[in-house]
């Protein structure tokens, strides 16, 4: 019987302790549904073939109008591509000479080298329009269309030509019908004509150059160029405010007034401005299978089409609350990325394709598992969610396995794998003898070295909340794995020791070593902190007085207090003079770093050993959060929270709780392209803009990483694993009482 299924029947849901009584008085947030974005795409299969409209008529059914004819979406959901497929329905259609498409009256309409046509009214619309080479029409009211071959127009209505034009400008465009002015509008490159169904009348309403798409909505006219965008009044084609070119891409090729919103497509992907200001970017195959648009419109409920050379991506509003939102992200984690009980990303995908994705270890999953238990963890406290708590107990066991493993008391592994799998290499990335990989006693099983730092805020981090908020045998062996991980690391003279008897390369709190580094050197700092918060915490639930007076005597006489309470804005870079490591490790801002800290903040603040010290570190954290304000990280401002704070940036919690893509493939994403961000010179810190991006247009997903990053060239190769970037802030979040149960 396993370890998990063992104590289940010991384990009760109680209150939360001392921390949840210092959260922060703000109201929860009321998490009601919100729209979320996520995307389906559809691929074409013959690459030969030209993509040209989209429309959804009245029934949901979406068509495609190409130079193969009509196409129409098969299959297709949620991360899993659909094709694009030959439309048998109608059998005539399929030799018919197709130009153009439109829907009216919610009906698909056509045009072809005979007629105007359709297929509903019983197939009674049937209106010829006697042009050589049509190209384009657009329906009007009762059934009057304005067909054109590009430099004439021919009026059809009750399925006679009902008068005839020519074109006074550059060949047309696109045509809109204005229905306010009863009027149609025709583009051409260099102009806007108006067609009046009253006095039948053809004039130039408006000149200019490099037009290339438009739309009339709201009594206005969007027109988009090769260098951005501008709007016209409808009515006296007056231009609203100047031409605006701080746009995700200024080189337009669609525009659509959709469900409300204004939708442009562009050589660069597709974007919506949106009401407040500002634009939702749609780049890469997270969201349309090319980045060039060649058409939008309106697709069923509030879902928009965008077609693309390479196929349609069908950008779904769906109505969620934020647990709707954990719920999707509780599915993934567990088809995809739980391996033998730890939280790990996948990689080796071929192409995005989710059935090539394979598991393996990584040398960050024991962190990735702690922030995922610990999730978990919390789910269950809010919930009492049985399934939750075994998914907990699941992942501790995996944890309790690392220390298990390698018959060293007190030391656990980095990760472990079947024997046989990990080839043994001559050297390691930490300068021993091997790459980490070690034979375990036990004959079907390696398991690997070279435990760092990160791996041990992950274990303390996952310990100390199983202590705090459990009871029964879970507490106890967690604060017994506490207790020989620190003792082993004071007995080794603050050091991990590996399976070879060395240091491992970051598992060092001495303080020569941790002295060694300027005082601007960030790992002086995080690694007082870090230590002093273990001890401190292990010796609130052991209770041995020698984890106190280590604590003193690192903070006394070894300077750690001063260490860990020095302002994070005197950390920077230093030279080579001051040591190559030391060099190395200030080159830049290292948000690894952060996340050490603010996980580590849960031993440090709840169990400082005195008032004042607990008022210190209290300032200590808001100093560091009010320098990572900038990120709105949820997970940094919850865990801020965590110390009592009345202002943590709740509602920049809430937006990075919304805005995170519900596809986690790591598809390709390039923003140093947009005119719409505000760059910032080269800092330490690696801020690139002025304002983050949301996590839906970013490259980097995960906290520990530079949520400033623009681009990330490497396209659908991995997915990441939501079980620590999602869920751990949001049942935080919960756990803390910032958000509320979900209400309908």
């Amino acid at each position: 019987m396993t370890f998990r299924k063992y104590f289940l029947g010991f384990l009760s849901a109680v209150v939360w302790s001392s921390v949840s009584a210092q959260t922060t008085a703000n109201t929860a947030y009321p998490d009601r549904p919100y729209l979320q974005d996520f995307s389906v795409k559809h691929y074409l299969q013959d690459s030969s073939v030209k993509l040209h409209k989209v429309f959804t008529d009245k029934n949901g059914k979406v068509r495609i109008l190409s130079s193969a004819g009509i196409l129409q979406p098969h299959g297709g959901q949620f991360q899993y591509p659909g094709t694009l497929r030959t439309d048998r329905s109608y059998l005539p259609m399929i030799e018919k000479k197709l130009v153009d498409m439109a829907v009216y009256e919610k009906q698909f309409v056509y045009l072809d080298d005979k007629a105007v046509f359709s297929n509903a009214w019983a197939g009674n619309l049937y209106a010829k329009h006697n042009l050589t080479n049509p190209q384009l029409f657009c329906a009007g009211p009762n059934f009057t269309f304005l067909v054109s071959d590009a430099k004439s127009l021919k009026v059809i209505q009750d399925a006679k030509v009902m008068d005839e034009k020519r074109l006074s400008g550059q060949e047309a465009l696109d045509i809109r019908f204005d229905a306010p002015n009863n009027r149609f509008l025709i583009l051409s490159n260099q102009s806007i004509e108006a067609y009046s169904l009253a006095t039948k009348e053809l004039k130039t309403v408006f000149q200019g150059k490099d037009f290339t798409c438009f739309d009339v909505a709201n009594n206005k006219v969007y027109v988009g160029t090769h260098n951005g965008y501008f709007v016209l009044q409808a009515d006296s084609f007056k231009p609203l405010g100047e031409i605006q070119r701080q746009l995700p891409c200024v080189d337009l090729t669609a525009v659509a007034v959709v469900h409300g919103q204004v939708w442009f497509g562009s050589t660069l992907g597709a974007f919506m401005l949106r009401s407040e200001g500002g634009f939702n970017y749609y780049f890469g195959e997270r969201w349309i299978p090319d980045n060039r648009v060649v058409h939008i419109s309106a697709g069923e409920d509030k879902n928009v089409n965008i077609l693309t050379p390479k196929g349609l991506g069908e950008i779904h509003f769906q109505p969620m609350t934020l647990y709707d939102k954990a719920l999707v992200y509780e599915k993934q984690v567990r088809q995809r990325h739980i391996r033998y009980g730890f939280n790990c990303d996948v990689s080796t995908l071929k192409h995005g394709d989710l059935s090539t994705f394979e598991m393996g270890q990584r040398d960050s999953d024991n962190l990735w598992t702690s922030m995922y238990l610990v999730s978990q963890l919390f789910r269950y406290k809010v919930t009492g969610d049985k399934e939750a708590l075994d998914n907990c107990l699941e992942s501790f066991e995996a944890m309790q396995r690392l220390f298990s493993i390698t018959g060293m008391k007190g030391y656990f592994a980095r990760g472990f794998e079947r024997r046989g799998f990990f080839k043994f290499k001559p050297e390691r990335w930490d300068g021993g003898m091997t790459n980490g990989w070690v034979k375990s006693s036990n004959d079907e099983w390696d398991w690997r070295g070279t435990t760092s730092s990160d791996q041990t805020v992950g274990q303390m981090f996952a310990l100390t909340l199983l202590a705090q908020t459990m009871e029964g045998e879970v507490k106890q062996k967690a604060v017994t794995m506490m207790d020989q991980l620190m003792t082993n690391i004071i007995e080794n003279d603050w050091y991990l020791i590996d399976f070879d008897g060395r240091p491992t390369l970051w598992g060092k709190w001495n303080p020569e070593y941790v002295n060694g580094f300027p005082k601007n050197v960030g790992d002086r700092k995080l690694y007082a902190s870090n230590i002093i918060g273990f001890l401190q915490t292990a010796y609130h639930f052991t209770k041995k007085e020698i984890y106190k007076q280590k604590a003193y005597e690192l903070m006394n006489k070894h300077g750690y207090l001063e260490n860990l309470l020095r302002p994070m804005k005197e950390l920077g870079q230093v030279t080579e003079a001051d040591g190559k490591l030391a060099a190395e490790l200030s080159e830049e801002w290292n948000h690894s770093d952060d996340e050490m800290y603010f996980l580590a903040y849960w031993c440090l603040y709840p169990y400082a050993f005195t008032p004042e010290l607990k008022k210190q570190y209290a300032a200590a954290i808001k100093e560091h959060w009010d320098l990572e304000r900038p990120e709105k990280n949820g997970l940094w401002n919850l865990c801020y929270a965590m110390t009592g704070a009345k202002e943590f940036d709740k509602a920049e919690t809430i937006w990075f709780l919304k805005e995170f893509p519900l596809d986690m493939i790591e598809w390709q994403v390039i923003n140093s392209h947009r005119k719409d961000i505000e760059p910032i010179p080269a800092n330490f810190r690696g801020q690139t803009i002025k304002q983050v991006l949301p996590p839906d247009e970013r490259p980097e997903l995960k906290h520990n990483r530079n949520l400033f990053k623009l681009d990330r060239s490497a396209n659908g190769q991995s997915e990441l694993s939501a079980g620590d970037s999602f869920l751990l802030p949001y049942w935080m979040g919960r756990y803390l009482k910032v958000i509320s149960a979900p209400t309908r």
